[in-house]
């Protein structure tokens, strides 16, 4: 096993925690703020079978035609207050990072505090330290499309 990184990010924003929740669930919510600002997720390209054991997965597309495939596979689906999933497969990872992420949602009035935390398997304190900055890019993106 290689090099295990941790964080947590928290957001409050701007909607309750049930339209949050949809906005991690529903490929057609999901496909508009997962991802940097710089590439598009096509709906068409995001499968997201929310139920424990189902899996996930989105292709990023970016300039010139350049994209990447993320996905992973549901542990424990409690809406509209958890969700934990994972990138890759972080029981028989390989050589690639793989991790495990817990998203809570709690009422926090008529907005949501969003907790985000992540525990990676392969995954140099660099390589966190990048992972951390896309999501904070992506929860901007998120905190943008909820309050609409």
């Amino acid at each position: 096993m290689g090099e295990t990184a941790e964080y947590e990010i928290t957001r409050i924003l701007d909607a309750p925690r049930e339209r949050v929740f949809a906005a991690w669930t529903e490929p057609e919510l999901f496909s508009g703020w997962f991802g940097p600002r710089a590439m598009t997720v096509p709906v068409e390209r995001t499968r997201l079978d929310v139920r424990p054991g189902g899996a996930w997965e989105v292709t990023l597309v970016g300039d010139g035609g350049f994209e990447v495939s993320l996905g992973g596979v549901y542990r424990e689906v409690a809406g509209p207050g958890r969700l934990v999933f994972t990138t890759g497969d972080p029981d028989q990872p390989g050589d690639g990072p793989a991790s495990v992420v817990t998203v809570t949602l709690d009422v926090y009035g008529d907005r949501t505090l969003m907790r985000f935390h992540q525990y990676g398997v392969n995954t140099p304190p660099e390589h966190a330290e990048q992972a951390k900055a896309g999501w904070i890019e992506f929860f901007d993106r998120l905190g943008e499309l909820v309050s609409q």
